[in-house]
């Protein structure tokens, strides 16, 4: 069994799956961090918010490359991940988070639209289905 994605993987999903990526690696970062920054009167949240963090982006990397093996499995976390983002995005616009809330909502709707074009959702068909989009 080789652990090299086939040739046959479609740019959008490629590019959809690199970006799920960076976003696992941001969030490992962020659990860093926050262990980084633990303080004495908040150990409890500061550890759960680290766990919390790092199994999300450890979950996110695992879904990319998951994505780029052509498992259909890694499209609904996502999706969800993404339409979590487009929220997120909204709760920053205005003042002076709206350049983050701009950055945050671009990446969500490009790996949206890499994950829900044609050529990606043949390679991500499960077996047996058929696509007709």
């Amino acid at each position: 069994m080789s652990l090299r994605p086939s040739a046959n993987r479609p740019a959008p999903l490629i590019v959809a799956a690199s970006l799920v990526a960076v976003e696992g690696l941001l969030l490992l970062a962020f659990a860093v961090l926050e262990i980084a920054s633990l303080d004495s009167d908040r150990v409890a949240m500061g550890a759960t918010t680290s766990i919390f963090f790092a199994a999300y982006g450890a979950g996110l990397l695992l879904c990319a490359w998951s994505l780029v093996r052509g498992q259909s499995w890694a499209r609904s976390p996502v999706v969800l991940t993404q339409l979590i983002g487009l929220g997120v995005a909204w709760s920053f616009h205005g003042g002076d988070t709206t350049g983050v809330a701009i950055g945050i909502a671009v990446v969500a709707v490009l790996v949206l639209v890499g994950i829900f074009h044609p050529a990606s959702l043949t390679v991500l068909a499960d077996d047996g289905e058929q696509n007709s989009v």
